[in-house]
Formats: C-alpha cells, structure tokens, sequence
C-alpha cells in the first residue's frame, strides 16, 4: 500500500508540474539551442530500480567535447546556459518526464552510471536499488556542493569513488529502510527550499 501511495503521488505531481511547467521548459530548450550548438536535451543511461537500466533526461548544460567523465568546478565544456541551469537546479526539471512513465521517483536515491554501481558494497546495492531513484533524496542534499568538493580534490574521480560515493550510498541505503511519503514530502519541502535559497 505505501509503494502504491507513494506511486500515485508522484504521477499526480509529476503530471501536475509538467502541465504548469511546461511554458517554462520551452522557453529553456529554445534558449539552450539559442545559445550552443546540439540538443535541448542530454540523454545518458543510469541503473533504476532492481538494477534495470533507463534513460535519464536532464537539459544539456555542456558542448559535446571530450573531457573528464566526472564534472567539477568550471568546466570549461559548461555553457552560459548550462552554468545557469546547473546553479538553478532547472536542469533536472525534464525527469519530471521520467518520473511520470515511472522510470523514477520525485524522491529516492540518485541513479548513477553503470561504471558506479558496479563498485556498490554488495551490503547497500540491494537495499538502495529496491526502490526507485529520484530527482532528490538525503544524500542531494547533504551533498549539495558536490562539484565544489570534487574540484578541491587531487584526483576527482578517486574522491568520489572512495569518499563521496560511500557516504552517498549510506544515506541512500538509510532512506530505503523508513521510506514513507511523509518522509518524502518533508524531503520535497526542504529541497524546494534549498532551490529558493540558492
């Protein structure tokens, strides 16, 4: 029953958000056009529930060059657009889409690449992949500032494997244990707020 509720809930807000957002998400894919070369949106394959493969959207805030896989600091492939968008939080706004075809969740743990979930402590990877991932969690939130933490680092990648990435799967693996959507609402409530504040 609460999977059911929890479902419901993220079709009726989700549909809702796409239908008053969907002027705003327009202007936004014709800006990004505008301004760089390439599509509106960034596609990329990520690990959902049960370990099951999908198809993430996000709005494209790069140029379509080679570079590092993670992205940190100032990334010189970051568009004006994109630089916008990712300090806005906007360029989640299209998993609105994903959330409602029920490839994820308004709230659950953050889907990662393939490469990632493959260094999952066998401990965590069946209690964080139980669920849907979602477009915010704890973890989002306690890590906020990811990029600036990646870009102080030495070895970026190694940081995030060995040292961001455990305590991100913690808080995870946490959420799992004691989903309800109170805890989601109150989880939706503080992002929300955490968006406002900039």
């Amino acid at each position: 029953m609460r999977t059911l509720a929890k479902r419901l809930f993220d079709i009726i807000a989700s549909g809702i958000g796409l239908l008053l957002l969907l002027p705003l998400l327009l202007a936004v894919g014709v800006w990004i056009k505008l301004d760089s070369p390439g599509p509106a949106l960034f596609r990329q394959t990520r690990v959902g529930r049960f370990g099951v493969p999908f198809t993430i959207h996000k709005f494209r805030t790069m140029r379509d060059e080679p570079g590092a896989a993670i992205t940190v600091g100032h990334d010189p492939r970051i568009t004006r657009v994109g630089a916008w968008l990712r300090n806005s939080k906007l360029d989640e706004l299209p998993q609105l889409w994903d959330v409602l075809r029920g490839a994820m969740s308004l709230v659950g743990p953050r889907p990662e690449l393939p490469r990632y979930v493959e260094a999952y402590p066998a401990d965590l990877l069946q209690s964080v992949l139980a669920v849907r991932p979602g477009i915010t969690d704890p973890a989002s939130l306690a890590f906020s500032n990811e990029a600036e933490l990646l870009a102080a680092a030495p070895d970026p990648e190694r940081e995030y494997r060995e040292v961001v990435l455990p305590a991100k799967l913690r808080l995870s693996a946490a959420y799992a244990a004691h989903a309800s959507l109170a805890n989601d609402l109150k989880l939706i409530f503080a992002t929300l707020a955490r968006v406002a504040r900039g």
